[in-house]
């Protein structure tokens, strides 16, 4: 008679339920995030990411966030956006403005795939906080805040993580409430 093994049972289980919880995705804007597609396949499906979409395709960073990565996306919701002075995102889209757009996106992008586990370990590592370099080059830093993750940009404005661990296939989104500026 073979004997039960407990901790092998424990350990199939949570591989199991790790599994399972990859795939499952939290749904972002009232659609389906689906762990296979890429940032811009899912991105373009959030209506509340509408803004976002826009200005990734006039950027022209749709090729790129759609490529293999990994990469880290803090996405700003359009609520976000709209908490911009009025007419900056119309100004930003102009294609005399490709520059600074490229800039402020890319401040929202870090390379590799670093989930909310990984965040929340490089803030305790840094007693507190993570500087995260982003593809644009400049720091964020990133800290708990009430239970919450809250990123501080280049500027000192503040943006919470409202829904994190979207898994991508080329990497993972995390909801943010407000755009960050380098």
């Amino acid at each position: 008679m073979r004997k039960f093994n407990v901790a092998a049972a424990v350990a199939v289980f949570a591989m199991a339920t790790t599994a399972s919880m990859a795939i499952a995705n939290p749904r972002v804007g009232g659609a389906a995030m689906f762990s296979t597609r890429t940032i811009v396949a899912n991105a373009v499906n959030s209506k509340d990411h509408t803004t976002l979409v826009a200005a990734v395709k006039a950027a022209g960073l749709v090729e790129t966030l759609s490529s293999p990565g990994p990469f880290t996306v803090f996405a700003p919701t359009n609520a976000a956006f709209a908490k911009l002075p009025a007419g900056t995102v119309e100004t930003l889209i102009k294609p005399e403005n490709k520059g600074t757009l490229t800039t402020v996106l890319t401040y929202h992008v870090v390379a590799g795939r670093v989930t909310s586990a990984d965040l929340l370990k490089k803030i305790k590592a840094g007693k507190g906080k993570a500087v995260l370099t982003t593809v644009q080059g400049e720091p964020l830093t990133a800290s708990l805040m009430r239970g919450h993750v809250m990123l501080t940009d280049a500027k000192g404005g503040k943006s919470m993580v409202t829904i994190a661990d979207v898994l991508q296939s080329n990497g993972v989104i995390h909801v943010v409430d407000t755009v960050l500026m380098p």
